[in-house]
């Protein structure tokens, strides 16, 4: 089998790939077919399940709702990493929505902090990042033991910017949970959340808690993680928040002095190198959200670039219990994505939203989501793409909705010092 590694051979076959998505339309029927989302083979509070089910969501495509891995390897494809443990993931195109490789996609698991993607792209757009809330005892009531915190103190006053650094650097539930009581509390934050992954046609997906902290019934898959990252990656200040390597932090107010503040540094050890070979980040990486709790193990969605090839991958719960063992399994799923893509057949597709389609005037998404997801082989104009910022400033994108010009590069790390 061909090695991968960290910087894999860039593929110049773009016609080809076109005409492996149009050979695989076929394959995306039933797209919209998904059962009720509970766990399943429920995790018995020790970890997640060990057995993927028989039968799972065909809601992209047939093959995903197989167990097991699903690729379809053409001509000069690269089989597929050794030893990948993950119980769930997805290798797919953040552009066309292509998904080049899955394994479990639709198998229903405890998703962890990954699924404050899904919060963030809910309640960012609601908050505008200047306004600032003085947080009373009552907004971090609920927290979970031993949750995640960036250090948020009652009585002090932080900006929506300030918070949302928070959440996507440190991963902390504390500014989670002071941003649901600015967006009308934690009941409204969850059931919009609920409502929104259903608008993204996210049906594995049942929210119970806003920051993913270990809840009974709360379950995601890596083909859902992927549609939030996705959605979330349509935003600039997602975009921005989930690129930042380090900031600065404010510190508790106290009378008398001036405030002070503390460094921040992200948690995302691909986009930091933290613990990675040499030390040193995933050539191109541009986010998105890591996440660990006792039930979901170890979840991680990623999104890079390389020479205008942007990919998307989730992993969940790997079993072998190595350090940093979900990142190990991401980096070479991406490594594998930038020398497969051209040569494989995609297994599915990931879908347009509810209303929504990859082009302009198209067909509302449910209604027509076969059709809105064959037209992935058009040639450049209006697909999705994650797009962002470049040289640490934002590339602001002209028009609205998911439809945004394709050939923006991903984000650049961006370094904060204030």
């Amino acid at each position: 089998m061909p090695t991968t590694t960290s910087h894999p051979p860039r593929c110049a076959a773009t016609r080809r790939y076109g005409a492996a998505l149009a050979a695989t339309a076929s394959l995306l029927l039933p797209l919209m077919t998904a059962a009720p989302a509970h766990a399943d083979n429920p995790a018995d509070g020790k970890g997640a399940p060990k057995t993927p089910p028989a039968r799972m969501s065909t809601v992209g495509g047939e093959l995903l709702g197989r167990p097991g891995p699903q690729v379809r390897r053409g001509p000069g494809a690269p089989e597929l990493p050794r030893d990948l443990s993950g119980r769930s993931w997805l290798v797919a195109d953040a552009e066309s929505g292509a998904i080049l490789a899955a394994n479990n996609a639709h198998w229903r698991l405890p998703p962890a902090s990954t699924l404050k993607m899904l919060f963030a792209d809910t309640v960012l757009p609601k908050l505008p990042r200047t306004k600032t809330h003085k947080v009373l005892p009552s907004d971090l009531e609920g927290m979970g033991a031993g949750s995640s915190a960036v250090g948020i103190k009652e009585g002090s006053s932080y900006s929506v910017h300030d918070l949302w650094l928070g959440v996507f650097l440190r991963s902390g539930n504390d500014a989670v949970r002071v941003l649901s009581a600015m967006n009308g509390g934690v009941d409204r934050t969850v059931a919009d959340m609920q409502a929104h992954a259903d608008d993204l046609q996210a049906r594995d997906t049942h929210v119970v808690s806003p920051d993913g902290y270990d809840a009974e019934g709360q379950v995601s898959s890596a083909y859902d993680l992927t549609l939030f990252a996705r959605s979330g990656l349509q935003k600039a200040d997602f975009r921005e928040y989930c690129a930042t390597v380090s900031a600065q932090f404010p510190a508790e107010e106290k009378p008398g002095k001036q405030r002070e503040s503390f460094g921040i540094v992200n948690t995302n050890r691909l986009l930091t190198g933290e613990g990675m070979p040499n030390g040193e980040p995933y050539k191109g990486m541009a986010g998105v959200k890591n996440g660990s709790t006792t039930n979901a193990g170890n979840t991680f969605t990623g999104v890079a670039q390389h020479d205008g090839r942007k990919l998307l991958v989730t992993v969940m719960n790997p079993e072998k219990a190595e350090l940093y063992q979900v990142y190990k399994e991401t980096r070479a799923l991406l490594d594998w994505g930038f020398e497969a893509a051209g040569h494989v057949e995609p297994v599915g597709v990931l879908v347009a939203p509810k209303g929504m389609t990859d082009k302009p005037g198209g067909k509302d998404g449910t209604q027509a989501t076969d059709r809105a997801q064959a037209s992935v082989t058009g040639s450049g104009s209006g697909m999705w793409t994650a797009v962002g910022i470049t040289g640490g400033a934002l590339v602001l994108l002209a028009g609205a909705g998911f439809v945004v010009h394709r050939r923006h590069p991903l984000p650049d790390r961006v370094r904060r010092r204030r």
